[in-house]
């Protein structure tokens, strides 16, 4: 598993599921709404700790440019 979440995009990645879990988990939403917020910073968060996005594979995209591997 390689890096693909550069430095810019893991602190946005943290923002963003900070705010959504806060969110998801103080009020504003109602049910199921508040669990999905909270799963999705979840996600965000995750993504950021690892590095990885496993969507960002799927589509071959990398915002870590320090991250590039060179295929043979």
């Amino acid at each position: 598993m390689n890096a693909n979440v550069g430095t810019i995009d893991r602190v946005f990645r943290l923002v963003a599921g900070a705010a959504a879990i806060a969110f998801g988990y103080m009020g504003g939403l109602e049910a199921p709404w508040n669990m999905v917020a909270i799963a999705a910073g979840s996600v965000f968060v995750l993504t950021a700790a690892i590095k990885f996005c496993p969507l960002y594979a799927i589509v071959g995209a990398s915002t870590c440019s320090k991250c590039k591997t060179s295929e043979g």
